[in-house]
């Protein structure tokens, strides 16, 4: 005959052992599950901000192309205004300029004009220094041209003269 290695003490005491290893498993798939979701909500955020993102910047070529235009005509226009003839031509410009930044405004350009404002290299070009009367060193004390933002974003920095102090 053959002896049982397991006595009816221990039928117990194996049936807890075994019922704890499950609960064990049953909480680690159970905490898998929960951050197996977690990270499907964190990559369905990151994919709707990626779409939002290449909506609001899918024209930043197209805005990028138009300023040249923009930027030639208010050359004409400043040029029209100076000579006694062209008035009518000076406004067919400043009507054709006001419709140009009107359409790339609701597009979300925003001009950046920073005159007096201390220099930003993250928005400005410095192109050269120069002596103020009124500027105090290291504010923009000129503007050479108009930076551009779309949505916050810098597309064109502001080309800027730096001050380098007051004159005396």
């Amino acid at each position: 005959m053959t002896e049982s290695n397991s006595s009816p003490e221990q039928a117990p005491l194996d049936a807890a052992t075994r019922i704890a290893e499950l609960e064990g498993q049953v909480a680690l798939l159970k905490d898998t599950v929960l951050r197996s979701n977690a990270d499907q909500q964190n990559q369905q955020r990151r994919h709707q901000r990626e779409r939002e993102d290449l909506r609001k910047f899918a024209t930043a070529g197209l805005v990028e192309d138009l300023l040249p235009a923009l930027d030639s005509l208010n050359l004409g226009l400043e040029s029209a205004t100076k000579q006694t003839d062209g008035r009518a031509v000076g406004e067919g410009f400043r009507m054709a300029v006001g419709q140009l930044r009107s359409i790339l405004s609701s597009q979300g350009l925003v001009e950046v004009n920073p005159l007096g404002q201390p220099f930003d290299p993250s928005r400005h070009e410095a192109v050269g220094q120069e002596l103020s009367i009124s500027a105090p060193e290291g504010s923009v004390c000129r503007v050479a041209r108009s930076g551009w933002l779309l949505h916050d974003r810098v597309i064109r920095p502001a080309a800027v003269f730096v001050s380098s102090g007051l004159a005396k």
